[in-house]
């Protein structure tokens, strides 16, 4: 099979494409052949070892992926939901979709055919592209997690997220609103401040000309204020946090901010900090399938930036640190890439 894999860490011309043996199935495992996959912020570091992970040799890069079962394991039992029932049985033409793997010794996604855990998948609704099911992965299930698992949004709440275009934000906006939220968010292009009003934004501040700090005035105080920056404002988070407001950080590795203790710990605040590869299988399970209901009620929508074939996986990683770690991109959505 055609795969996207890496013999040692290093930058994105590390990444190899060829011909690697097709995955067996044991155990609990299905044999997925993919249909679409997406980068995520997280691939590229796990590539470039920042993200120290003892790797297979090789290692096929990549956590997302949307495709078809092929084969079962001769463990695969039917999955169950929280109550003990019976909530989904795979069987050979499924579609399914994942997040989760290419770390802590699991393979990766990016290549023709994946043998992943059954725990780690579900089902992909009906009318919805495999492009959109992988877009939607990672950032879908991390957004529900900052915004329900840690956030505990309810109806009627003040929501802002820092960059309502990107990967999570577009996710975090759009589940807020669906939980009936009101939402505040920052764009830097006039592309990117449409996308978001599109989502469903009430306000969309352009962080490249306007007054952040005055316009979240006039917006109101904030219940949960999601932060997808690498290098937080804290100060201006709390300025605006309402009391028991919930801050909720899930990026910036090396960030450092300045902290303002004060105004936060006074107004009986508090802050949140989360990866989304440490929830279970079955607490990701439950972010899946509110995800999938918002997608079957066309609440939700994948936002896509760009789709490669996925032997210019190096190029798509190039795309990735552009954006994120460089900013020098002004892309907008995921990037998604497709297997022969």
């Amino acid at each position: 099979m055609k795969a996207a894999f890496i013999e040692r860490t290093g930058p994105p011309e590390v990444i190899c494409y060829g011909d690697l043996p097709e995955p067996g199935v044991t155990g609990g495992k299905v044999l997925v052949r993919v249909e679409a996959v997406a980068v995520n912020p997280i691939d590229t570091y796990i590539r470039a070892g920042t993200v120290p992970m003892e790797l297979p040799r090789p290692f096929i890069v990549g956590c997302d992926m949307a495709g078809v079962v092929e084969e079962l394991g001769p463990e695969v039992a039917p999955l169950l939901d929280t109550e003990g029932r019976e909530a989904f049985r795979l069987s050979k033409g499924d579609r399914v979709w994942c997040s989760n793997q290419g770390m802590f010794g699991r393979q990766g996604t990016f290549a023709q055919y994946a043998a992943v855990e059954a725990c780690w998948l579900y089902p992909v609704p009906a009318g919805v592209a495999s492009t959109d099911a992988a877009a939607l992965a990672l950032v879908g299930i991390t957004a529900h997690l900052g915004l329900f698992a840690h956030g505990k949004l309810r109806k009627g709440e003040k929501v802002f997220v820092n960059g309502g275009s990107g990967g999570v934000g577009a996710c975090v906006v759009q589940m807020a609103v669906a939980a009936g939220a009101t939402v505040a968010t920052t764009a830097g292009s006039e592309e990117k401040i449409e996308l978001c009003r599109k989502l469903g934004a009430e306000l969309v501040v352009d962080y490249r000309h306007a007054d952040i700090d005055n316009a979240l005035r006039q917006f109101g105080q904030i219940d949960l204020w999601f932060e997808t920056r690498r290098d937080p404002d804290l100060e201006l988070a709390v300025r605006h946090l309402a009391p028991r407001g919930r801050l909720i950080l899930m990026a910036g590795r090396e960030a450092r901010p300045v902290f303002p203790l004060g105004p936060f710990y006074t107004r009986d605040c508090s802050a949140h900090g989360f990866a989304m590869f440490n929830a279970t299988a079955e607490q990701q399970r439950r972010c899946a399938t509110d995800i999938n209901d918002l997608l079957a009620r066309g609440l939700l929508k994948a936002v896509i930036g760009k789709i490669l074939p996925l032997a210019e996986t190096a190029q798509a990683h190039l795309l990735q640190e552009e954006k994120t770690l460089l900013g020098r991109s002004a892309l907008a959505g995921k990037i998604v890439l497709v297997p022969p």
